[in-house]
């Protein structure tokens, strides 16, 4: 059993997503994105990935582009939402993010686009994610930013405290670039990478934005949320908030997403190693042609003819 603090109602978000499998062709934008992100960088590796993991799949478009790459031969598609399974090609299996059914050393590669922000337990997520690569198998994701919908959620708790005395969480919080780095190496990853992006999307209107959120799996599911509905108020001031703020001249508003994208390998004996500590063959001074100081010498400049400093 984990110990991992709940923070989503996982159930609730599997319902509010499943309204919305009609329309995930028409609202895949940020999706498609990461997946062309995640697939170049896939693409680039030089070796053969036989059996690839989709997880968090929505309607697979991200696997869908992974398994045209020459270097991936099979890709098994899972999501925690039957409707989504079914529009995935074959094979498609049912499960959550953080509790995965697969054997370990089961596949090469394992992709995840905009899906692991959301769970409970993501050390252990992680973690199972680790142990179902094969030695030397990749692993690269995508996830919220702790800089995403900063505009959002600034403007309804803004909205929220003005209308009601008091603000409730609406956005569920996102972990930064360095937590999910940290995180890659707890769970034992070799050679953990992650670098965020950000970028700016417009939309018609607030409430379009927010429908495009909830379409995502991103609405409000945190277990210490309200549980009575914004008020039809606290929503007019949000939105008003929201148009004088991030408006643009033509009457839309923008958001700003931010992405971690993450890559860590299952650790393997071939891989490179971090030299011990005082192995090193050559001096950094000689690299850098200079002189080395002992620790806490005081530094000396050059002079000019004249005996001032020289400022170049």
């Amino acid at each position: 059993m984990s110990d991992a603090p709940i923070i989503f109602d996982r159930r609730l978000l599997r319902d509010r997503r499943t309204r919305f499998v009609a329309e995930i062709e028409n609202r895949d934008v940020l999706i498609r994105h990461v997946a062309n992100e995640i697939t170049e960088r896939v693409s680039i590796m030089l070796r053969p990935f036989p059996w690839a993991l989709d997880l968090g799949a929505y309607h697979g478009l991200l696997g869908r582009m992974v398994a045209e790459l020459p270097s991936v031969e099979t890709v098994v598609y899972a999501e925690s939402v039957f409707a989504y399974a079914e529009r995935c090609p074959s094979p498609a299996v049912v499960c959550d993010e953080d509790a995965l059914p697969f054997k370990d050393d089961a596949f090469n590669l394992a992709v995840s686009g905009l899906a692991l922000h959301r769970v409970n337990d993501l050390p252990g997520s992680l973690v199972q994610i680790r142990r179902a690569l094969a030695p030397d198998g990749l692993f690269m994701a995508a996830a919220l930013g702790s800089g995403a919908l900063a505009e959002l959620r600034e403007c309804l708790l803004e909205a929220e405290s003005e209308t009601e005395g008091g603000a409730s969480p609406r956005i569920a919080p996102f972990a930064d670039v360095r937590t999910y780095g940290s995180l890659l190496q707890r769970a034992g990853f070799a050679l953990p990478v992650t670098d965020c992006e950000d970028i700016e999307l417009v939309y018609p209107s607030p409430r379009a934005l927010m429908r495009e959120i909830r379409a995502l799996g991103g609405g409000n599911v945190l277990l210490a949320r309200s549980k009575a509905p914004l008020s039809r108020r606290t929503l007019a001031r949000a939105e008003e908030l929201y148009r004088v703020r991030y408006g643009t001249a033509d009457g839309k508003v923008t958001a700003t997403f931010q992405f971690v994208f993450m890559s860590g390998w299952s650790p393997d004996p071939s891989q490179q190693q971090p030299l011990k500590p005082g192995s090193a063959r050559s001096r950094l001074a000689d690299a850098l042609n200079t002189t080395e100081q002992p620790s806490g010498a005081k530094a000396s400049f050059p002079k000019s003819p004249s005996g001032d400093l020289d400022d170049a």
